[in-house]
């Protein structure tokens, strides 16, 4: 276990997956990030690349070759060795190898640093393309917190607040995680969703192009929450598990495939080419209080 710290936060990520294990308030005590219980999801923070969501029969293809690989990729189950830490940040690196070649033929370099500032930690997302032809991919985030957060509340008590009023429609997923072909309608020139658990009962809450930059978590009745910040993420994704007590807050740079999909890496939705040499960044912070 690995952790960062400061006056306020207390940090802690594991090198399996560069992910995230705790995220601590000092001040007030709160454990902020899902602590992972395999009766409804044992993760708490995974890292999703070189794709997100599913692949159409967990395949693409490049180049005339099909390659499987699972849904979210195989990032979150990698090492990545820490290659930078000072008290209020670490870096975290993984790069292409044989195994990684044989499921995904590209070679890069992979960099997650966490760093903390006050009450708010960010974490920023490097890819480099260390190859010499066009590399294709998405990066997302996946952090899980805590609802409620504090006692004396339930879950349906709390709301997402966004920063600017949302009129859009979520995409809703086939059985095996499809983006099917219409979207539904769901937020209605509003800036606030209510949480209750029937929400996640048919799988996560898709959007594409939402119009905030910030959703909040919070509740009337308590002092606690956070606001999650993530600019450059064209998709995002709100989900929890069947009944837990958590919600997913999911800056995406990519999306899973749709029911129609041709299979062509190159041509997916929500794909991130990447030129011989150039390097792709984008950060997502979160403030507890």
């Amino acid at each position: 276990m690995h952790e960062i710290s400061n006056e306020q936060l207390r940090i802690q990520i594991v090198s399996k997956g560069a992910e995230l294990q705790s995220v601590l308030n000092k001040n007030n005590g709160i454990e902020y990030l899902w602590q992972g219980d395999a009766a409804y999801w044992g993760k708490r923070s995974p890292v999703l690349f070189p794709i997100v969501g599913g692949l159409k029969k967990n395949q693409f293809l490049h180049n005339g070759k099909a390659y499987t690989m699972l849904r979210h990729g195989f990032a979150r189950d990698r090492e990545f060795p820490v290659t930078q830490q000072q008290p209020n940040s670490i870096s975290f690196q993984l790069g292409s190898d044989a195994e990684s070649m044989a499921v995904y033929p590209f070679e890069f370099v992979f960099t997650i640093t966490y760093s903390i500032s006050n009450n708010t930690l960010q974490c920023n997302y490097c890819v480099v393309n260390t190859g010499t032809s066009t590399m294709y991919f998405s990066v997302g985030a996946h952090p899980a917190f805590n609802v409620p957060l504090g006692q004396n509340t339930e879950f349906s008590d709390w709301r997402l607040e966004f920063s600017s009023i949302e009129n859009t429609a979520r995409w809703p997923l086939s059985e095996d995680g499809l983006l099917l072909t219409q979207p539904e309608a769901c937020l209605n020139n509003t800036l606030v969703l209510p949480l209750k658990k029937e929400l996640f009962y048919t799988d996560a809450l898709v959007f594409k192009q939402l119009q905030s930059t910030t959703i909040a978590l919070a509740n009337n009745a308590s002092p606690y929450g956070l606001k999650l910040h993530a600019e450059g993420f064209p998709y995002y994704g709100i989900w929890s598990a069947k009944n837990a007590n958590f919600i997913c807050l999911e800056p995406w740079c990519g999306v899973a495939d749709g029911i129609n999909s041709s299979g062509e890496l190159k041509n997916k939705e929500g794909i991130n080419p990447l030129e011989p040499g150039d390097s792709f960044n984008r950060a997502w912070t979160v403030e507890v209080f």
